[in-house]
Formats: C-alpha cells, structure tokens, sequence
C-alpha cells in the first residue's frame, strides 16, 4: 500500500490497532498506552516515508476503538495534545464507538449527542479531521467549536 499511495500522491491515515482485528478486544493491555501509541506511529510514518511516502500526506489517527477499553478511549481523547508531537495532521474516529454506548448507555444509532461532546473536545484539542457517521449533525457541533478555538481577531 505504501508504494501505491507513495505513487499517487494521495493523502494516507496511519492508524494504531492493537494486535490484530480479531484479537484486538481480547483484554487490550498497555504497560504505557501513549509511549506505545506515539511508538508505533512513529514507526508506520517512518516505514511509509522509506516507501516514498511523502511526510506531507501523512495524517494519524490514534485508533479510538482499536484495541481499547473504555478508559483507554477516554485517556487519548482526554490527551489527543499528545498525538501533536507527530508533527503530523490528526484525525479521531470516535463517532458512535462503543465507548460512548457505555458511556450513555446507548444503541449505535443514539449516539450522536455523544459523538458530537467528544468532537467538540477533540476539535478544541487541536484535532484536524474527526471521522463522523452524520455529517450535517456533527459538522455543526464541530463548527462551533472550531470558532471557539480559533482567534481570527488576535484577541482573548
């Protein structure tokens, strides 16, 4: 794959997965989960560089859900600041995941309201892509928190 998008120029997300899909909630452990996350990008953007990746279309994604209970999802999105030091755009897949149906104690399909607070905080944290399900409904709450964020006017 690396060849094929070193080639075609195309953006590329490099996301962290936690063994292997079928393993992946099997008792998701980490002895350090941001040095292990942080680790492994690092290493998929150096594999995907010495490819012909140009550093430029790299984007990363922590992998909310990948081989990660509800606390490790709440612990990244809680410190996405963290992923900045990839010096790489970020992208959170949060919409609808399982952890904000445990948190709410909601089916897929209601967990919008959810999906929205944790694009809001992400987008405040500095993320730069959030993966949704409902467009219209989140490109509203991450709008607004985006003009939050943002100073366009150099004032406090």
């Amino acid at each position: 794959m690396a060849e094929v998008a070193a080639g075609s120029g195309v953006p590329v997300v490099l996301m962290h997965m936690l063994k292997t899909p079928a393993e992946m909630q099997r008792d998701p452990f980490y002895p350090s989960l941001f040095s292990e996350i942080v680790s492994f990008l690092e290493n998929r953007i150096q594999y995907a560089v010495e490819r012909g990746v140009r550093r430029e279309q790299i984007i990363v994604d922590p992998g909310i859900g990948f081989g990660k209970t509800v606390d490790h999802n709440l612990r990244i999105v809680r410190n996405l600041e963290i992923f900045h030091a990839l010096d790489r755009p970020l992208l959170l897949g949060a919409s609808r995941k399982r952890f904000i149906g445990a948190l709410l104690d909601r089916p897929e399909e209601e967990r919008e309201v959810g999906t929205a607070a944790v694009n809001t905080w992400a987008v405040a944290a500095g993320a730069h892509i959030v993966r949704v399900h409902d467009v219209a409904f989140q490109k509203q709450a991450v709008s607004v928190a985006d003009a939050l964020r943002t100073d366009p006017g150099g004032t406090p």
